[in-house]
């Protein structure tokens, strides 16, 4: 595969670091990307030289400063396809985006005794604002179950949307297992039925070729974190008529037309819902991150992870003592697994000590957790900067402390 492999990883400092006083060896991209040189330097550049507020001023380096922020906005518009870059909110991160969506729009058109769908194998940022939503406003909150493999079951989901059903909430690609959800089709479903789409991009963004045109979801959302940008950074997408007819969820500076005491008029989409001092250096980091992304490729970084993700799953099945958690036929980038007889943070706090980083728990999953019935696993998850020497080291190193823990 021509992948460029080693000028990638020349690309991240990070990985030029030890831990544990060895090499560091990151497979826990799924919580948070390492960064690029490009992107560091890019945030530095702009606090050393251009930093100045945004849309406040006249002076020469505000305009500018002001300038690249919008640039980003339309960074952003490209990377998804979106129809313009009014459609795109900047916010904090994935789990702010899917908060603004339940807080705005589902709390304007949601009614006592309609319906939120989501799945059973859902991040808690995509199910907890949801069943608070349903709580205040006495709407049902339904779930679409999944098999042994993590799949979801298709006949219970056309079951369960219904013409009650108002919302349909789902994560491209589950943050516990990898299972990749047939987005077309339920976006596709669900329109017939007159319900909205939110996606959860967080784990699909960094790893897939998104267009929201094409898929013809109403929301979508990613935090720039994941795909190798800042922290502090989300997106959320939304089709420019949704964001019309949502209220804003915070009031304060930039997202007003005209105040006085008796009434406050507010500009228009996005602008609205992004009240206060942006998070403008973010969103220049985010932009070289994005502009980094494409120079490589997205569909060659699917078809690299999905290579890595491959091989490690041959690694792991070879390991008798090692079962793993999800084995959908479509999966990106993680694989979750258990031990028998051995504790997911024993595993995880002896691959520290030989340089390895990989998540264990229940990954902000717990129903998930409960439907595999197991209190939490190790999760291994992968990067553009990861290796297939990086993952027989892994499983060599897996080996051993079973080995070990056994004697």
């Amino acid at each position: 595969m021509n992948f460029p492999k080693e000028s990638v990883r020349k690309d991240f400092p990070s990985l030029m670091e030890k831990m544990r006083g060895k090499p560091f060896l990151y497979l826990d991209s799924a919580a948070t990307t390492l960064k690029p040189q490009c992107v560091i330097d890019a945030i530095t550049t702009f606090y050393t030289k251009d930093y100045a507020t945004v849309h406040r001023s006249v002076y020469e380096r505000s305009l500018h400063a002001t300038t690249l922020y919008n640039q980003a906005r339309e960074r952003v518009h490209q990377f998804l396809n979106t129809k313009t870059p009014e459609e795109i909110v900047f916010t904090r991160g994935t789990t702010d985006s899917i908060n603004l969506i339940a807080l705005s729009y589902g709390e304007s058109v949601l009614q006592e005794g309609e319906e939120v769908l989501i799945s059973a194998s859902e991040h808690h940022s995509n199910l907890v604002p949801w069943q608070m939503l349903c709580r205040r406003k006495k709407a049902v909150l339904k779930v679409v179950p999944m098999d042994a493999r993590g799949v979801l079951l298709w006949e219970d989901l056309e079951r369960l949307l219904s013409k009650k059903t108002k919302i349909v909430s789902i994560a491209h690609v589950a943050n516990a297992t990898g299972t990749v959800h047939p987005i077309d089709k339920i976006i596709q479903l669900a329109h017939q039925r007159g319900a909205v789409v939110v996606i959860d991009g967080a784990q699909s963004a960094p790893h897939l070729p998104i267009d929201v045109q094409q898929i013809d979801c109403d929301f979508f959302a990613f935090s720039g974190h994941k795909v190798y940008g800042p922290t502090g950074i989300g997106i959320l997408y939304a089709k420019k008529e949704l964001l019309e007819q949502m209220p804003p969820l915070y009031g304060g500076g930039d997202m007003i037309r005209e105040v006085t005491f008796e009434e406050t008029t507010y500009q228009d989409p996005p602008i609205k819902f992004e009240a206060g001092t942006p998070s403008f250096v973010q969103a220049i980091g985010l932009h070289a991150a994005l502009d980094y992304v494409e120079k490589i490729g997205r569909s060659p970084i699917a078809a690299y992870e999905k290579s890595l993700l491959e091989y490690a799953t041959k690694k792991l099945e070879q390991i008798e003592e090692v079962r793993i958690i999800g084995q959908a036929p479509h999966k990106a980038s993680v694989i979750s697994f258990v031990v028998d007889q051995i504790h997911p943070l024993d595993i995880g706090t002896l691959l520290d000590l030989e340089g390895i980083a990989i998540r264990t728990g229940h990954h902000c999953a717990q129903p998930t957790m409960r439907h595999f019935q197991v209190p939490g696993t190790c999760r291994i998850s992968f990067g553009i900067y990861n290796t297939m020497q990086e993952i027989d080291f892994f499983a060599d190193m897996l080996i051993k402390i079973i080995r070990d823990l056994r004697r």
